[in-house]
C-alpha cells in the first residue's frame, strides 16, 4: 500500500476524477470543493511541500504549474479568472503531506484570506 492519499491515487489503488495527467503530473477533483471547479495538481513524485519540490526539482514545480494552467484552459476558467494555491506546513492548511495545487474557480472567489 502506497505511504499518502495522493500516491494510491496515482498507483490507482484509490478512485479519484482524474481531469488530466502528463508523464510528470497528475489532475483530479478535489473531493470537498470550495469553488465549482476545484482540482488537484500533483506531481506523480512525492515531495512532502512546494518548499521542498522548489528545492530539488524546479523543472517538476514548472509541469506542476503547466499543468494546473492547462486544467484552467480545459475546464473553462481561464479567461475568467482562477486561483493556485499551495498549502504548505499545518499551519497553511496542509492536510495531505504530498505536494499539491489547488486550481479553484468558476465564481468570483473574494479575497485570499480573511482580514485579522
Amino acid at each position: 500500500m502506497s505511504e499518502t492519499l495522493f500516491e494510491q491515487i496515482i498507483d490507482r489503488e484509490v478512485p479519484a476524477d482524474i481531469v488530466h495527467e502528463t508523464e510528470t503530473t497528475l489532475a483530479f477533483r478535489d473531493i470537498n470543493p470550495r469553488a465549482p471547479v476545484h482540482v488537484l495538481v500533483i506531481p506523480k513524485t512525492r515531495y512532502r511541500n512546494v518548499a521542498e519540490l522548489a528545492a530539488a526539482d524546479p523543472r517538476l514545480l514548472a509541469d506542476v504549474l503547466s499543468t494546473a494552467a492547462t486544467v484552467a484552459e480545459q475546464e473553462g476558467i481561464a479567461e475568467a479568472g482562477y486561483r493556485v494555491t499551495f498549502n504548505t506546513g499545518d499551519d497553511g492548511g496542509q492536510t495531505v503531506y504530498h505536494v499539491h495545487a489547488h486550481v479553484l474557480g468558476g465564481a468570483p472567489l473574494g479575497p485570499e484570506a480573511a482580514p485579522r
